[in-house]
């Protein structure tokens, strides 16, 4: 798939908490309508630049900007990575995924029938059709991430983040959500997730590789190479065979047989 204009470009980019910095001096692309994943070891800064693009965090210096389709301001759609859910919370599913149509109302917005019609919709997309009425605490974890998938595709959005979007859940969960993934990038939305999984990024159109700073970016096959894996991660974590090198990264969650990726066009 050939670069188009950019959804995404940074500019000698910094990121940073108080003193700490997240995120060195970078500066990149993140094309359109294209899956992008951005990888690195933990502590690297992926989540930080989600929240950057987002419009959560603000640059230390350098630039971030985010386009839309024509040039126009993006409409932007972030799942946060989900570990705990209050038990005790009395909220159903398809009230989770509604969540995700109250940015553009206000506190006091009515309900129309189109916002119901996005959260049934979305929760089809992620499989959970029939699961809407089901209260939250009740999913299992691989059911609680889709739903929160749902909230994101719920929103009307070009730009759709997701902070690691596949770590720890079942082969169901992580089929639908691939599914969904694969529909957005045809449906001309920009997809974000950061991942701890080579797997994961090997399958992505473009990747950005991070280690407290953009190490590289482009896609997989130029990127995902071994001496710029050594520069992003220490060397003990990565295991190089004769065809394959492994990360051995605690902050990632295998789950037996979820690898399963249908293939993508690139034409």
């Amino acid at each position: 798939m050939p670069m188009t204009e950019p959804a995404v470009t940074a500019r000698d980019l910094v990121l940073g908490y108080g003193t700490k910095v997240a995120l060195g001096p970078s500066s990149f692309e993140i094309p359109r309508a294209q899956v992008t994943a951005v990888i690195g070891p933990n502590g690297s800064g992926k989540s930080t630049l989600l929240h950057a693009i987002a419009g959560l965090t603000a640059p230390t210096s350098g630039t971030l900007e985010t386009t839309g389709p024509f040039n126009g301001h993006p409409r932007i759609a972030y799942v946060l990575q989900t570990t705990k859910v209050n038990e005790a919370l009395p909220i159903s599913v398809s009230e989770v995924v509604m969540m995700g149509r109250y940015a553009d109302k206000g506190l006091y917005g009515w309900i129309r029938q189109e916002d119901r019609d996005a959260v049934a919709r979305a929760l089809d997309r992620v499989g959970l059709g029939s699961s809407g009425h089901i209260h939250l605490a009740d999913l299992s974890g691989g059911q609680r991430q889709r739903a929160f998938v749902a909230q994101g595709l719920a929103q009307d959005h070009d730009i759709l983040l997701l902070d690691e979007p596949m770590n720890g859940i079942d082969l169901p969960a992580a089929h639908a959500i691939d599914r969904a993934i694969h529909e957005e990038v045809e449906e001309g939305c920009t997809v974000v997730m950061t991942t701890h999984d080579l797997s994961e990024a090997r399958v992505a159109d473009f990747v950005l590789l991070l280690s407290g700073r953009v190490v590289a970016s482009g896609p997989p096959s130029q990127v995902l190479t071994k001496d710029h894996l050594l520069e992003a991660y220490e060397s003990a974590q990565l295991h190089i065979g004769d065809n394959e090198i492994f990360v051995d990264d605690s902050a990632h969650v295998p789950v037996a047989g979820r690898h399963v990726h249908r293939e993508r066009s690139k034409g």
